[in-house]
């Protein structure tokens, strides 16, 4: 006669053991990135040089709603992200937030970079209440083409984002070329954005 207990035993062990190993995958990942991140900084290494595993690959296909409300010089209204819109030019891709402090300092160079007729300026705005991202646009000016709003942070994963504000440069074949992390200053605009917008416009693929 078989023992239900061992019968029993034998076959919850390894399903628990799966249970707490999903259940603690989220956290292992979590300590992982904060691990990559803590060694960055006492490596005394550039915050902006952190790799990004998306370059060289299609930019994600992430469909965002626009932020309601916020409309274009002439009028018209701001639309959503579509990611299928991000081939045929270059396309800058800013991620930004108005609770975020840096963002409100290099605010003043996407407006510039919003100027450039060559380029696409997107804006993701991230993990916001939309009252604040409108206000925010409202008063310092609205330098993107489109905007897609992000409340939940699930976009921000796909991009890869490690924290606000991170501008991409996109390709005309909709492939990520260039990720910069942090904001952007009129120096680092000059010295090394802006070679690689240069860069990304110049290949004709």
């Amino acid at each position: 006669m078989t023992d239900p207990v061992k019968t029993s035993g034998g076959t919850d062990a390894p399903q628990n053991k799966k249970r707490v190993v999903v259940a603690l995958l989220p956290l292992l990942i979590f300590a992982a990135l904060a691990g990559i991140f803590t060694w960055q900084l006492l490596s005394g290494k550039n915050m902006q040089e952190i790799p990004s595993a998306l370059i060289g690959r299609d930019a994600p296909l992430t469909d965002l709603p626009p932020l309601e409300g916020l409309r274009l010089a002439d009028g018209t209204l701001v639309p959503g992200l579509k990611g299928a819109d991000l081939k045929g030019q270059v396309t800058l891709v800013n991620i930004w937030a108005s609770w975020c402090v840096p963002c409100r300092d290099e605010h003043p160079q996407i407006m510039k970079l919003g100027q450039d007729k060559r380029i696409k300026v997107v804006g993701l705005n991230y993990k916001d209440a939309p009252e604040n991202a409108l206000a925010f646009l409202n008063s310092l000016g609205n330098p993107y083409n489109v905007v897609g709003t992000d409340r939940s942070g699930r976009a921000g994963i796909e991009w890869g984002v490690y924290g606000v504000p991170e501008t991409f440069i996109v390709n005309r074949e909709g492939k990520i070329v260039y990720k910069f992390v942090g904001p952007l200053s009129t120096e680092s605009l000059i010295k090394q954005f802006m070679p690689e917008v240069e860069k990304a416009l110049s290949d004709k693929g």
